[in-house]
């Protein structure tokens, strides 16, 4: 449920700016809409870098909120908040990539970057990281999926440049 919090931020701003890239797009602006890929990666990745920050000092108030009852539980879940929150440096990128392109009216980019990040990496990574990591490579596994979907977005969004204009 804290993740929820902090990736919220991202699935409002990027839904919430879908339209007006639409609009820009399908009007033809592309200087605007440069403008708005660039002014929304900035304030993506400066977000994203404050929330971690953010999440990384609260971690033992956010896990106390759920299983203060419990010491052991509550070391355990703090921990679990500290290397999961390194994946909010990345998940914005591609939360914003895959709605970008869901506003650019490319809905099959939007789904490949969707699936492979939320499905597709997750459950590789899940299913190896703690093998190799132990319980942490849970944690470490949201990590690895992000990075990998980050990737594909980057892969997208340099390949369709020219074509959008941004």
């Amino acid at each position: 449920y804290v993740g929820f919090i902090f990736v919220g931020t991202y699935m409002g701003y990027a839904v919430g700016s879908a339209p007006v890239i639409s609009y820009h797009y399908g009007a033809g602006n592309k200087d605007e809409l440069k403008n708005l890929f660039k002014r929304s990666l900035t304030i993506i990745i400066v977000s994203s870098v404050v929330m971690t920050f953010i999440a990384e000092i609260i971690a033992g108030y956010l896990a106390g909120i759920f299983v203060s009852y419990d010491n052991n539980l509550l070391e355990l879940t703090t921990e679990a908040i500290r290397i999961y929150a390194v994946s909010y440096l990345i998940s914005g990128v591609n939360i914003f990539a895959s709605s970008f392109f869901t506003a650019l009216n490319n809905g099959v980019v939007s789904a490949v970057i969707s699936f492979m990040r939320m499905f597709v990496f997750q459950i590789v990574m899940i299913l190896l990281l703690p093998v190799v990591l132990g319980i942490s490579g849970i944690w470490t596994a949201v990590i690895a999926a992000e990075v990998l979907s980050v990737v594909i977005s980057v892969m997208f969004l340099v390949k369709n440049r020219k074509k959008y204009s941004y």
